[in-house]
């Protein structure tokens, strides 16, 4: 496996940009895909190259299904949530996302099969908090969820629909911040 956690810059082709940002946009909308789990929250897999210091995207998988409400995930996400979720306008019960295994092991042989490396996650964030009116850096939570994990934590804030952005943190650490680069 890589070390991400050495990378300096992210490459992300604006055409994967716009699919990712699509993807938001849709689920937001209240537009789901036939076995789509209906949940107003995108969540995706990055995949690409990594060259030296650099990660060039080259793959976006949307991820459709969200195991948060089946056991054993249900468990262990309430008590997760519980220790480290900030209070919010969505219900606890309603929070976090647990990709259901058989999607995740789909992706990765996707991956696998194109002969790229897993960078990491993305999810979106689009309730403006006190003290963080952009919200477009990890929270707790996402920092405990992707402890050890050595994969890029990619945060779409959709705070502003008609101009999201997005920043990527190593394991979810506020402080390894990589800077995207948005190329032609």
């Amino acid at each position: 496996m890589s070390d991400l956690g050495h990378a300096v810059r992210i490459d992300l082709p604006d055409h994967l940009w716009q699919e990712i940002i699509g993807h938001c946009r849709r689920k937001l909308a209240g537009d789901f895909l036939p076995g789509e789990t209906p949940v107003r929250r995108a969540y995706g897999i990055l995949a690409g190259d990594l060259e030296g210091e650099v990660m060039t995207v080259r793959l976006v998988l949307p991820v459709k299904k969200n195991a948060r409400g089946v056991e054993p995930f249900k468990t262990y996400m309430d008590t997760v949530m519980a220790e480290h979720a900030v209070q919010s306008t969505t219900p606890m019960d309603r929070r976090g996302w647990i990709t259901d295994p058989e999607e995740l092991m789909a992706c990765f042989r996707r991956i696998d099969e194109q002969g790229f490396t897993a960078f990491g996650t993305y999810h979106m964030h689009i309730v403006a908090w006190a003290g963080d009116p952009t919200r477009d850096t990890p929270t707790r939570l996402d920092t405990v969820l992707a402890r050890n994990s050595n994969l890029v934590s990619f945060i779409i804030s959709m705070v502003d629909r008609e101009h999201p952005t997005m920043r990527a943190f190593y394991e979810g650490r506020p402080e390894l911040e990589i800077p995207i680069s948005i190329t032609g």
